[in-house]
């Protein structure tokens, strides 16, 4: 049986925990994942960016791990991918003036094709032109984009995900358990456990 590939969006200062953390953890759980990054071959890097929420009026933003490509952005076909994953940080804000990247990302939204996009990953979505009608969430300077697109915005807690239909939307990588739980659902993917949790002793 083949394992079933995912598709990961990455540019600079994407933000540190919104790509390491489902492209580690998809992996975990049997999906192969492929990161690429327009410009950039497998086996080179792109930097990331640490986005804290720390009591201000907007996130902080220290300077991350590098992340390591592992997948040419010129060979994507789409057809190859079962869903799309579209972490958030600084890197949707230039990533959205690729034409490539924005076919892409119509591409399986058309195929219907389930898409995971967080924070500022909703940037792309927007620009992408496939929000229209649908109900989603992003980190709330993004809310004006996802209206202007079309999309209805719903306002809610950092930790928290919105699902419609294929579309799985979260505000913040706080939200990542919930968040990556639902695509995984959403890809088909049923996780049980196969034996009692071990306990603790106290």
């Amino acid at each position: 049986m083949t394992t079933p590939a995912l598709l990961l969006l990455a540019g600079d200062y994407v933000e540190d925990y919104e790509i390491m953390v489902p492209f580690q953890a998809l992996q975990a759980v049997g999906f192969t994942v492929h990161a690429v990054c327009p410009g950039k071959k497998a086996g080179e890097k792109v930097r990331t960016a640490v986005h804290d929420f720390e009591g201000d009026q907007t996130y902080s933003e220290k300077r991350g791990h590098d992340f390591t490509l592992n997948a040419r952005f010129d060979a994507v076909q789409v057809e190859h991918y079962a869903g799309l994953v579209v972490p958030g940080g600084r890197a949707p804000e230039y990533l959205r003036l690729n034409a490539d990247v924005l076919r892409i990302v119509r591409e399986f939204a058309v195929a219907d094709k389930p898409i995971a996009a967080i924070c500022h990953g909703l940037q792309l979505l927007a620009a992408a032109d496939v929000l229209a009608g649908k109900r989603c969430t992003a980190y709330p300077a993004c809310a004006p984009e996802v209206k202007l697109a079309g999309g209805e915005f719903v306002e809610t807690a950092v930790d928290e995900v919105v699902i419609d239909g294929n579309l799985v939307t979260s505000p913040a990588w706080p939200a990542h358990p919930k968040w990556l739980s639902a695509f995984i659902k959403v890809l088909g993917v049923r996780i049980e456990l196969t034996q009692t949790p071990i306990r603790a002793e106290r």
